[in-house]
C-alpha cells in the first residue's frame, strides 16, 4: 500500500481528527511545532519524515519503523511537495532591475552546480541533487494524475527559435488551440519553440488581436540572448494573466545557461538531463510535435521512436513532423524514418509530416485514431 503523503499542517491536523494512529505516512516539509498537540496521544508507526521540523514532543514517540530525513544545507529545497513556477524561480528578479537577474533564486542554484560540478563528485552533494530531482518527480506524478494521458502532447525544437520567427508564431496558434481544447502542452521548459509552446497555452482564452499584441512586445528582445527577453517575457506575464489553463515546463540546470521560460505555469525542474528528457518523452503519450531544431531534437526523436517502436507503454504514439522541407531535405530524419518502417527496422511509428497547423490539430484531436 502506498504511502499517503501529508503536505500540509491542514492535512495532518484532519488526519490525525480522523484516525487513532499515524501509521504508514509520508509528511513533506511539515513544521510540527505548531502540532505537538494534535499528535501527542497518537501511536507513531512506519512513517517517513522528509525535511520536517520535529520537536522534541514528537522525536521522542518515534520508533525505529520511521525513517527521518533532515534538510540539507543547499541553496535549493531537497524535499519540494510542488512543482516550481515563474515567480519561485525568478524570485529575486526585479523588471526594473535587470542585473537583478544574477541574484535570483535560478541562477543561485544554477551557480552553486556550476561550482560543484556538473557531475558533482562530492557525496552529500549528489544525494541532495538525486532527493531534489526525485521530490520534483513525485510532485509531477501528482500533477499529471488528474489529466488523461492521451490529452497530454509535447514540443521540440531548438532553444535558437527566434520570436520574429514565421515558426514561433505558428507554434504558438497549435498550441493556443489545443490548449483551448483541453490539452496539457509540454516542453524542455527553455526558450525558442518550446516558449513558444507556453506562449500559446498562456494566451488560450483570448483574441488574435491580444495574441498578436504579446508577440509584437516579445519580438523586440528576439533571442534569450538579446537583452529584455526575460524582462518582455514578464511583462506579458504580468499584463495578460492566466488562470484557466495550464502548460507543463520540464527543464534542467545542465543547460542552465538557458533562462526556463516563465510562461509555463508548472516547471519540474530537474539536475539529471537524463531523467527530464525521459520523463517528456514517456509523459507525451497523446503525441509529439517536432519543429526544426538540431542535435538535442535528434535525440529525441529517435528516443521517441525506440518507445513507440517496442510500445513501451502500450501503444503507439503519433510523431508529427512540422516543416515538410526542414524534415526532407535540411534534416532528412523523416525520410529515413520512412525507409526504415519499409524494410522492418521500425514498427508501429505513427508518422505525420506537415506545413499545416490545422493538420497538426486534426491528427492529435483525432487520437486515439477513430475517435470522434
Amino acid at each position: 500500500m502506498a504511502y499517503l503523503e501529508i503536505e500540509t499542517n491542514e492535512q495532518f491536523i484532519a488526519h490525525a481528527r480522523n484516525n487513532k494512529e499515524l501509521r504508514h505516512l509520508c509528511f513533506q516539509n511539515l513544521d510540527f511545532s505548531n502540532l505537538v498537540s494534535v499528535a501527542k496521544d497518537l501511536p507513531i508507526e512506519d512513517c517517513l519524515f522528509l525535511g520536517c521540523k520535529i520537536p522534541e514532543g514528537i522525536r521522542c514517540k518515534l520508533t525505529s519503523s520511521s525513517l527521518l530525513f533532515p534538510s540539507m544545507k543547499v541553496p535549493y529545497n531537497t524535499f519540494r511537495s510542488t512543482l516550481y513556477n515563474a515567480y519561485e524561480l525568478y524570485r529575486g528578479y526585479s523588471i526594473e532591475d535587470p542585473t537583478s537577474f544574477d541574484r535570483c533564486f535560478d541562477t543561485l542554484v544554477y551557480n552553486h552546480y556550476l561550482r560543484t560540478g556538473k557531475h558533482a563528485s562530492d557525496i552529500k552533494e549528489t544525494l541532495a541533487r538525486s532527493l531534489h530531482d526525485h521530490s520534483i518527480g513525485d510532485a509531477l506524478s501528482d500533477f499529471l494524475s488528474h489529466y488523461d494521458e492521451q490529452q497530454i502532447v509535447g514540443v521540440m525544437g531548438g532553444h535558437a527559435l527566434q520570436r520574429t520567427d514565421p515558426v514561433y508564431r505558428q507554434i504558438i496558434g497549435i498550441s493556443k488551440e489545443l490548449t483551448e481544447r483541453g490539452f496539457l502542452m509540454v516542453s524542455g521548459g527553455g526558450p525558442g519553440a518550446m516558449e513558444a509552446t507556453h506562449v500559446g497555452a498562456w494566451m488560450a482564452g483570448r483574441t488574435q488581436e491580444e495574441v498578436d499584441e504579446a508577440i509584437a512586445v516579445l519580438s523586440s528582445a528576439p533571442g534569450f540572448h538579446d537583452e529584455g527577453w526575460l524582462h518582455t517575457a514578464l511583462q506579458i506575464v504580468r499584463d495578460y494573466p492566466q488562470k484557466h489553463y495550464y502548460s507543463l515546463g520540464i527543464p534542467t540546470w545542465l543547460y542552465g545557461h538557458e533562462p526556463s521560460t516563465p510562461f509555463a505555469t508548472h516547471i519540474a525542474k530537474y539536475f539529471e538531463n537524463a531523467i527530464r528528457e525521459d520523463e517528456i518523452l514517456t509523459i507525451a503519450k497523446g503525441g509529439i510535435i517536432y519543429t526544426p531544431g538540431s542535435a538535442g531534437t535528434m535525440q529525441e526523436i529517435f528516443q521517441d521512436a525506440v518507445q513507440n517502436h517496442y510500445l513501451s507503454f502500450g501503444y503507439a504514439s503519433p510523431m508529427i513532423f512540422l516543416g515538410k522541407d526542414y524534415w526532407t531535405k535540411e534534416m532528412p530524419v523523416y525520410t529515413l524514418l520512412e525507409d526504415l518502417m519499409k524494410v522492418g527496422k521500425y514498427k508501429n511509428l505513427l508518422l505525420t509530416i506537415t506545413n499545416e497547423s490545422k493538420e497538426v490539430i486534426d491528427v492529435l484531436t483525432g487520437f486515439p485514431f477513430g475517435k470522434e
